[in-house]
């Protein structure tokens, strides 16, 4: 019998969740894969299409396919009364997704940038800056509007959120590949909770982006008393605030 792959749509994963449960289908791998490196060839003799820019063995060969990797997927569909704007996960290898589940695609760098890139998009600062123009739908034309900081390789701060950002995205032996090339162990953090130690590692993440941005406590405050309705994110705003005072300290 051959094997057959979960499909993947935008509810099938939450933000530091990799698998709800939930799929919009299922597929022969077979049968998908051997589709799916048609399509890459094709789409790579397009200028336009990312695929263009990975080497030709690389596009000859159906084990690089990024099916067969875990990789960030984010949900196409939001509203701006939802908690969060941007949702974001590594999902797990040997899935497939629909368009409402775009990806990003890898061609350049290693994924301790990977990580990097999802550490920023689940910190809820750019979340914060995403919220003032994205209405019902993220596409990559706003996704690409949105600024990103970077430090540089070796920035103590920017490690650190490379390391929180895989340590809660490696949740199984699923991402055991991935989290191994990154430098972190699997389910090192624990299952989130109200008082779980996802939370605060949550919290560290969201005060090291923060300080990354050059945002100041002030800018802080307003970021969380103007996120939702008021008093929602108190709790999480003095905890992201302690953090950042503790970053500030150390890199004086």
């Amino acid at each position: 019998m051959s094997e057959v792959w979960p499909v993947y749509k935008g509810s099938s994963f939450n933000l530091w969740e990799p698998d709800t449960g939930t799929y919009y289908d299922s597929a022969d791998a077979a049968g998908i894969v051997d589709h799916l490196q048609q399509k890459r060839a094709g789409q790579s003799r397009t200028k336009s299409s990312a695929f263009s820019e990975l080497p030709q063995a690389v596009i000859e060969d159906s084990e690089t396919l990024p099916c067969r990797f875990a990789r960030i997927a984010f949900r196409n569909t939001t509203n701006p009364t939802n908690t969060r704007t941007i949702v974001a996960a590594l999902i797990p290898p040997d899935r497939i997704i629909v368009n409402q589940a775009p990806y990003l695609l890898r061609t350049i760098g290693n994924a301790q940038d990977e990580a990097y890139v999802l550490g920023v998009l689940c910190s809820m600062p750019f979340d914060w800056q995403a919220r003032r123009t994205v209405e019902l739908c993220l596409n990559f034309h706003l996704l690409n509007s949105l600024t990103v900081p970077d430090p540089g390789e070796g920035h103590p701060v920017r490690d650190r959120v490379t390391e929180l950002a895989a340590r809660l995205a490696a949740r199984d032996e699923r991402f055991a590949d991935w989290a191994a090339e990154v430098g972190v162990p699997v389910a090192s953090v624990a299952e989130d909770s109200l008082t779980g130690g996802g939370v605060d590692a949550q919290c560290e993440l969201d005060a090291c982006v923060a300080y990354l941005y050059g945002l100041d406590e002030d800018d802080i405050v307003v970021i969380y008393d103007t996120f939702g309705k008021p008093g929602q994110w108190d709790e999480r705003r003095d905890s992201v605030l302690r953090h950042y005072r503790r970053i500030v300290r150390e890199q004086q």
